[in-house]
């Protein structure tokens, strides 16, 4: 019997021998390798795995620090498992649900039966770092999926036991912190040391768990104000409320009760009612000329657009839409990144002083040429369009860069109306286990690449995380100048977007980078019981992304 196990680290491009069964966590000792924020995960064979992962077989491995996203997503599930069982020990009648990712940490509501006092947040930190002192180890439990089920519900974790009732694996894999049990869907740390820095603090009615930084792990990430972001996830929970339907667990309950109708029908009126109320505020406002639509990719900032210009016509306004794509610079002029390629999406690959010299001869009553852009030539080319507005005219311009103040710098204030649209998600896997929002926008960006760009979901997986850094420099900073913001996802729409996206993500080959994220999707997505597309209407936002929409694009 072999008695040794080679390993290939990609870090450093070595092979490495150590004894069978050992564990990732004890193999880096043997890499030579010093990660100044890590390691805090592992890729095995092109799949994230644990820190407590044994070696039986040769394997492909790279260690992972907290610069990369599945670093990240191991050492927060980690403080959320802390922050769970400082409650337990603290609180042990009440309980805590990880709820809204805001302000660069994550809201929690701690349900206590009275207010929580800063004495609380006080405590409850206190209480984390003596875990985290401790360097307890987190231990790896698989048991079966029906005696997890029973654990759980003699815990009173029920959102935890639905979510398993409704998943139907045979077997479930749970985490253990000196006798406090959780589930959670993706790898933690093997032990709470490894956690080096972290904050609770009062936010709002609840706490806000702060954590490092991507940029610079040594800080904690800014805590910026983001109260018109937080309202919108508050006003979905509500929407939720009324639905019922909080966990996926109780959604998939739901679907298999036969309520699948009744809730796309309710998520898509109570967005309809919403996208009726921005319009009535800009009709509100007789100043207005111009309605400025903002969001990062993916959120369904053009059939927003759309449906919201029809609302505007029941208001006696008639729409006037205007592309922002069509006012780029010359190719020769644009703005190039950092690695020297054309940047297309900074605001300057825009041309802006004729944006605001046409949009100010617009809004005096003048006729302009609207200019459009070829993008074979990467030329700015006469249109022979001519525009004027008539007295009850709106301009409706889309675009990722609307918000950006430089952008309508030279346009008085009160002539505009701000709208930011953006996909987030709201359901929860369950009260410890929420779905970050730019997984949702992902799969939707998946979907409409491989459907309609000709992009396989490898692709446009590889282009992500260069499109997410756009998002941040470019978008993101200027969402809370909205003077309305709008929420394009719905309750039901990852039950749906799972019969779409699933099979590109089965594209994806094992032996690329980019399957550890498809891997990663394909699993997550396999806690939502599956909904077929055509139970949508037309008008759907959704069908943006996977067709049979009743809007032209």
């Amino acid at each position: 019997m072999e008695t040794q196990v080679t390993f290939d680290c990609l870090n450093n491009g070595k092979s490495i021998e150590v004894p069978v069964g050992t564990s990732l966590e004890e193999a880096y000792a043997k890499t030579g390798l010093q990660m100044k924020y890590g390691p805090v995960g592992v890729k095995v064979n092109n799949k994230v795995e644990p820190m407590h992962y044994c070696l039986y077989r040769p394997k492909q491995v790279e260690y992972l620090d907290m610069t990369s996203p599945a670093g990240v997503r191991a050492y927060t599930r980690t403080l959320f498992f802390i922050l769970c069982k400082a409650v337990s020990d603290l609180f042990p009648k009440g309980s805590v649900v990880i709820d809204i990712p805001v302000s660069n940490g994550y809201y929690c509501n701690l349900k206590m039966g009275r207010k929580v006092t800063p004495e609380d947040a006080a405590a409850l930190r206190a209480r984390m770092q003596q875990i985290i002192d401790d360097d307890i180890p987190i231990v790896h439990h698989e048991e079966l999926t029906e005696k997890a089920i029973s654990l759980f519900k003699k815990l009173g974790a029920n959102s935890k036991a639905k979510l398993l009732e409704t998943l139907g694996t045979l077997y479930t894999t749970y985490y253990d912190l000196d006798g406090y049990m959780d589930y959670f869907y993706g790898a933690l740390l093997p032990h709470t040391g490894m956690v080096t820095l972290f904050d609770l603090v009062p936010y709002y009615d609840g706490l806000l768990l702060r954590i490092p930084s991507t940029k610079d792990p040594s800080q904690l990430g800014e805590l910026t104000r983001q109260d018109k972001m937080f309202e919108i996830f508050k006003e979905h929970h509500r929407w939720q409320n009324i639905l019922g339907i909080g966990t996926v667990g109780a959604f998939n309950s739901a679907i298999q009760q036969g309520m699948a109708s009744n809730i796309v029908h309710v998520s898509e009126a109570l967005q309809e009612k919403k996208i009726a109320r921005i319009a009535d505020m800009i009709a509100e406002r007789p100043g207005v000329r111009m309605v400025l639509i903002a969001g990062p990719s993916s959120s369904g900032k053009t059939t927003t657009c759309k449906r919201l210009s029809i609302q505007l016509l029941t208001n006696g306004i008639r729409p006037v839409q205007i592309s922002l794509d069509d006012y780029f610079v010359d190719r020769e002029r644009t703005p190039r990144d950092e690695k020297g390629d054309y940047d297309y999406e900074c605001l300057h690959a825009l041309d802006l002083e004729l944006i605001n010299k046409q949009f100010k001869a617009l809004f005096r009553g003048e006729e302009v040429e609207l200019p459009r852009y070829n993008f074979q030539t990467g030329h700015s080319e006469k249109s022979g369009n001519k525009l004027r507005l008539r007295p009850r005219d709106i301009l409706v311009v889309e675009g990722i860069h609307a918000l950006n103040p430089e952008l309508t710098a030279q346009i008085p204030e009160e002539q505009k109306f701000r709208v930011y649209a953006s996909a987030l998600t709201t359901i929860l896997l369950d009260t410890h286990n929420y779905i970050p929002t730019t997984d949702n926008r992902l799969l939707r960006r998946i979907i409409r690449d491989v459907k309609y760009r000709g992009c396989s979901a490898r692709d446009t997986i590889h282009r992500w995380p260069s499109v997410r850094a756009g998002e941040n420099k470019w978008i993101f900073p200027y969402q809370e100048n909205a003077d309305a913001m709008f929420n394009t996802a719905m309750i039901y729409e990852l039950a749906v977007i799972r019969t779409q996206a699933e099979p590109a993500l089965e594209q994806v080959p094992e032996n690329c980078e980019e399957y550890a994220e498809a891997y990663r999707l394909r699993k997550f997505l396999r806690y939502i019981t599956p909904l077929p597309f055509d139970a949508l209407p037309p008008t759907s936002l959704l069908r943006e992304f996977l067709g049979g929409s009743s809007f032209s694009y």
